[in-house]
């Protein structure tokens, strides 16, 4: 088992050694164990996936922060990489913000970002979004900075403002946003690498870059968004939605032809799986331990 990752050096440290970073989403700690094997050196935890994976709920600000330290605990436990966390609107006022800081980096998250939209927070790629004013959102992002125990702990401001003000004042936005201590930002939802262009000169601070699919942002190429001025690119839940299609056709398969001997080659093999874990490490451990007990 991987030691829990307690300091955010360890994503500073990837930011500086990939750019741009390439982020990938991992639902639980088995998804961070296949993202940590093909050489990814950062990971994310979904919001949406939190809510979609461990709880069967829309991402509709369902779930709570002990719902997500829960899944940080997990996944840092099986993983030295650093992972970043959406941590929503904070779960509440200036107070419970520093309790989520706090809670995140036990937890051994190395960072967290927190966005402008309301509560009752929506998808960043869906209608009917509403924020709170600049001014509450400058005391979120304080309240954050100010909680933390560990000085490297990322904190990441996330703003939804393009969508529902416009491209200036969400730019205007995110310099407050940069002035009240965020280390890094997310700009949700733009549809044009120009716009990234104009937040990385005109914020002045790293960029997030969400490569969702079947969103409003197209889905740009490390290059092309480097050459943006992006210092992250985050690809939030597409193994997920992998592993949905997949596990759909093969129920579909067992349930309709009575065997799974046609949707084979969707499956990862019982070696494969084993490898991944290191299971014959862990058995032959367990083999010695045995070897000493004496009979009863």
């Amino acid at each position: 088992m991987a030691e829990a990752n307690y300091s955010g050096k360890t994503l500073r440290a990837a930011l500086e050694s990939e750019k741009p970073l390439q982020m990938v989403g991992a639902i639980n700690a088995y998804s961070a164990l296949l993202a940590e094997r093909c050489g990814f050196r950062a990971l994310y935890l979904s919001g949406a996936g939190v809510a979609n994976a461990s709880w069967g709920l829309p991402d509709l600000g369902m779930t709570t922060l002990g719902d997500v330290v829960e899944d940080v605990r997990r996944i840092t436990a099986a993983t030295k990489l650093p992972l970043l966390v959406d941590a929503d609107t904070g779960w509440g006022h200036a107070l419970m913000i520093g309790r989520t800081v706090r809670e995140l980096t036990r937890a051994g998250a190395a960072g967290m970002h927190i966005e402008d939209q309301l509560p009752a927070k929506r998808c960043g790629h869906r209608p009917g979004k509403a924020l709170v004013s600049t001014e509450r959102m400058v005391e979120r992002i304080k309240a954050a900075v100010d909680s933390r125990s560990d000085e490297s702990f990322v904190v990441m401001a996330r703003t939804d403002a393009v969508a529902v003000e416009g491209l200036e004042a969400a730019i205007e936005r995110s310099c407050r946003y940069r002035e009240a201590g965020a280390d890094l930002l997310f700009p949700e939802a733009l549809t044009e690498l120009s716009q990234y262009r104009l937040f990385a000169d005109r914020v002045g601070l790293p960029l997030l870059a969400n490569m969702t699919e079947f969103g409003l942002t197209p889905l740009y190429s490390v290059s092309e968004l480097a050459s943006a001025g992006v210092a992250v690119v985050l690809y939030p839940l597409s193994a997920f939605r992998a592993m949905n299609a997949a596990a759909l056709k093969v129920y579909r398969a067992i349930r309709q032809e009575g065997t799974q001997a046609s949707v084979l080659d969707f499956m990862q093999t019982r070696a494969e799986l084993y490898d991944i874990l290191n299971y014959h490490q862990f058995e032959q451990i367990l083999d010695e331990s045995l070897e000493k007990e004496e009979p009863s």
